[in-house]
């Protein structure tokens, strides 16, 4: 059974913290029916996969790919998220997930995504992910000054 959270108290709950700001990369991608319960009904953990691909190709295409970045010795693992569910995505739903980066500090960083049904444009979900900078022994660490840079330089216009 889909839900929809769009009326009653949770559509009042305006998050601004999950703001979407410019620049905002889109990724594309279909609903698996592996990605369903049995009822057709995206799995709400999945939400995060999405976020995750969506993220990947962001960095891949506007900063460094997680590839690059584990090269040069450091990864950057979900330390934080949030997911708030508004209606349901269903088995073969065209999802477009937007992804923004919307703060980069000296060892943190933090992504706000929407995910919304292409056919419909209705928003589906929203949510954030923040990352820390660690080493490859687990230490935090700081973001290499050229990549800092570069991230920065992908911020959100309204929050850089």
């Amino acid at each position: 059974m889909a839900v929809n959270f769009s009326s009653g108290f949770l559509s009042n709950m305006a998050d601004k913290s999950l703001n979407m700001l410019a620049p905002l990369h889109r990724y594309r991608c279909r609903v698996i029916y592996g990605d369903t319960d049995s009822g057709g009904v995206v799995y709400y953990a999945n939400y995060l996969r999405y976020f995750e691909a969506a993220r990947t190709e962001f960095m891949r295409e506007r900063a460094l790919s997680y590839k690059e970045i584990e090269g040069q010795g450091f990864i950057m693992p979900v330390v934080e998220c949030q997911v708030r569910y508004k209606a349901s995505a269903r088995y073969d739903d065209l999802l477009l997930v937007e992804t923004s980066l919307v703060e980069v500090k000296l060892r943190t960083c933090r992504f706000n995504y929407r995910v919304i049904r292409a056919n419909d444009d209705k928003i589906l979900v929203q949510g954030y992910t923040m990352h820390a900078v660690v080493d490859l022994d687990g230490r935090l660490t700081r973001f290499p000054e050229k990549y800092l840079a570069v991230l920065q330089g992908q911020q959100s216009a309204e929050t850089a």
